[in-house]
């Protein structure tokens, strides 16, 4: 495919669009709570299960040192805390505190507003087609990352 390099460009500069603006509207829906975008980034990482500074960064594509700042600042907040992980001695996990389950929680009315505003603009299908779209395009990406 010729034009295969100009979609990957013009990909790229979307993608870099949208995330801003993501950015932009998560500091607005956190900023009332007291977080960071950042901060409920890697909050939100761990609602489901603790998991090792390093799965974070993996999970949201950030780096391992990017996360662990993070994730201490957290831990002072009182929002989360580092518990022994039992298949790494060294690597702790991190979880939220009842303090950040409440934080994300009281975040929740304004996210859903905002994506119901969404999946209205854009139509629900083709928000989930697009979120399909973004995950095998994050696969591919993954794909080409590994050793040949």
């Amino acid at each position: 495919m010729s034009d295969a390099p100009e979609l990957l460009g013009d990909t790229a500069l979307t993608v870099f669009r949208l995330n801003g603006q993501l950015l932009g509207l998560a500091e607005e829906l956190t900023r009332p709570v007291g977080l960071t975008a950042a901060r409920w980034q890697v909050l939100g990482a761990v609602l489901r299960e603790p998991l090792t500074v390093a799965g974070i960064g993996r999970a949201v594509g950030l780096t391992r040192q990017s996360v662990q700042r993070t994730a201490d600042l957290l831990v002072t907040q009182g929002l989360a805390e580092y518990v022994d992980n039992p298949a790494h001695r060294r690597a702790k996990l991190f979880r939220p505190t009842h303090a950040g389950y409440e934080a994300v929680r009281r975040i929740a009315p304004g996210q859903a507003e905002a994506a119901h505003h969404l999946a209205g603009a854009v139509g629900h299908d083709d928000l989930a087609q697009a979120v399909s779209t973004l995950h095998r395009l994050c696969d591919a990406l993954d794909a080409l990352e590994r050793p040949r």
